[in-house]
């Protein structure tokens, strides 16, 4: 069985942790306190982790349940989540500024809608689609089975997807 180490083997989980955080809460600095809540988590359970199967789960899983507990604190109290900007792909692909800024609007159109799916389909679609994790790694991170993963995914891309294509259309 390997040896766990947090420098080698956990601190370089931050940013996919940072990532998934910033999935669910939509916030910046939140996003930023919960990784480092996470870390501190984590670090408090070292003597259990060569008792875990993936330490790499186990850390998102640690994460996706304090981002989950941050966002309904955020929404008892009422408070309205910002939309960050994202790293978006280089927009330089075309050298006309009315495609460029097309390209943009679309790209922020698509993340717009991802922020507005519930948390399960955005959180299977963050991790599948952007963290490329398995569906048995998805299934373990948010306990629910692969099936379950699946459906959501399903879901998930099928709502972006047409709102995609209604805005485009209608301007809806």
């Amino acid at each position: 069985m390997k040896k766990i180490s947090f420098r080698n083997d956990i601190l370089p989980l931050k940013n996919e942790l940072y990532r998934l955080a910033f999935r669910i809460t939509l916030n910046a600095e939140e996003a930023e306190d919960i990784v480092q809540e996470t870390m501190i988590k984590v670090w408090n359970r070292r003597t259990q982790w060569n008792e875990i199967e993936s330490i790499e789960a186990f850390c998102l899983t640690i994460c996706r349940h304090l981002s989950l507990d941050k966002r309904r604190k955020m929404e008892n109290l009422n408070q309205f989540l910002e939309e960050e900007d994202y790293d978006a792909p280089d927009p330089h692909h075309s050298s006309n500024p009315e495609e460029q800024a097309m390209q943009q609007d679309k790209i922020l159109l698509i993340q717009r809608l991802i922020n507005r799916l519930p948390e399960k389909q955005r959180t299977a679609m963050q991790l599948r689609e952007f963290e490329e994790k398995s569906y048995k790694e998805i299934a373990a991170i948010m306990d629910i089975s692969e099936e379950q993963v699946k459906v959501n995914i399903f879901r998930a891309r099928q709502t972006v997807r047409q709102k995609y294509i209604d805005t485009e259309k209608y301007g809806l």
